[in-house]
């Protein structure tokens, strides 16, 4: 089968489509023949081997996947002789996540792994660019975001942010974006109150606090944040630094207003599946819509990667197995 390779860390050029091994399954998994995967942050970083503690993850001196992707939709090709859940043929979407190998014509993943029913409203790259579950295990999970709260999304338009932002409007929250000027209007039509231009203003130093600011594009921090906090008010990141792996056990202990980060593609492939069914059913009531800034063919990856490391795409990129 054609998959998407990269056998050392660079730039996207080392990112080459080559032959590999089509997976076969074992007697309690599913064969999946992958019809559109997302390519995101995390596919960037592992591509290059940063930051470099995450090369204990990635792999010390050359990639330990050699084939990225993790978020995907596709078509059921063959089960094992254990499978119940699933049969061929049947459309589903999942994450083999924290792992890769999506990008790749089939993947392979286990009946209780982190697969569930595609929604039938949606085509495959749009059910792909649905998968994330971040923003709904920051938001729901860690924050508990309610109706009437305040909040803050940061890096509104990306492919995290524009979900989060329909998501904090569906709990009922008044949400401010915070994104370029290019993409206020793309905000603002997927449901927030007001919007930020971070080129022209400080969401941070404009005098109004919040119950939650969540910083999904990892550029500010919760010692900034903090005065821009309501008491007893959450700042979400996710992006892991020092500074915050210390702030959040003492804020947890000892202080009102709360620091938080979390490791989503680390829960177990339980509770990502019941994020899957629980985001197919926003998306079957149109509660939910993915976004999707670029669509590209399997053979044009590399392109993939220079659109994401140019860090000013509007929700997220696709690539396409059909038509490679």
């Amino acid at each position: 089968m054609k998959a998407a390779v990269h056998r050392r860390y660079g730039s996207p050029d080392v990112v080459t489509i080559d032959e590999v091994p089509k997976p076969v399954p074992a007697s309690d998994e599913v064969l999946i023949r992958v019809h559109a995967a997302t390519v995101g942050i995390v596919d960037s970083l592992a591509r290059r081997g940063t930051p470099a503690y995450a090369r204990f993850h990635f792999g010390l001196r050359r990639p330990r996947f050699a084939v990225l992707g993790s978020d995907f939709a596709g078509q059921v090709e063959a089960t094992g002789s254990a499978v119940t859940r699933f049969a061929v043929d049947d459309q589903v979407f999942g994450t083999v996540a924290p792992h890769f190998g999506a990008h790749a014509e089939y993947v392979c993943l286990p009946e209780q792994g982190a697969v569930a029913p595609k929604p039938a409203s949606l085509a495959y790259p749009e059910a792909a660019a649905l998968v994330d579950g971040t923003a709904l295990c920051f938001l729901r999970d860690k924050a508990n975001l309610r109706r009437g709260q305040t909040i803050v999304i940061n890096g509104a338009s990306g492919a995290v942010g524009s979900t989060a932002v329909q998501l904090a409007k569906h709990f009922g929250a008044i949400v401010t974006g915070v994104c370029s000027g290019a993409n206020t209007e793309l905000v603002r039509k997927l449901g927030a109150d007001a919007v930020v231009d971070y080129t022209a203003a400080d969401f941070a130093r404009a005098g109004q606090a919040y119950d939650v600011i969540f910083d999904v594009a990892g550029k500010s921090s919760f010692s900034r944040c903090r005065p821009a906090l309501n008491r007893a008010g959450v700042y979400l990141t996710t992006a892991p630094s020092p500074a915050i792996l210390l702030q959040m056990p003492w804020t947890a202990r000892f202080a009102s207003r709360k620091a938080v980060v979390a490791f989503t593609g680390l829960r177990p492939a339980s509770e990502k599946r019941e994020d899957l069914r629980y985001l197919a059913e926003l998306a079957e009531s149109a509660a939910l819509a993915p976004v999707i800034d670029a669509c590209y063919p399997l053979r044009r990856i590399a392109d993939a990667h220079r659109h994401v490391d140019a860090g000013h795409k509007a929700g997220n990129v696709v690539v396409t197995m059909t038509g490679q």
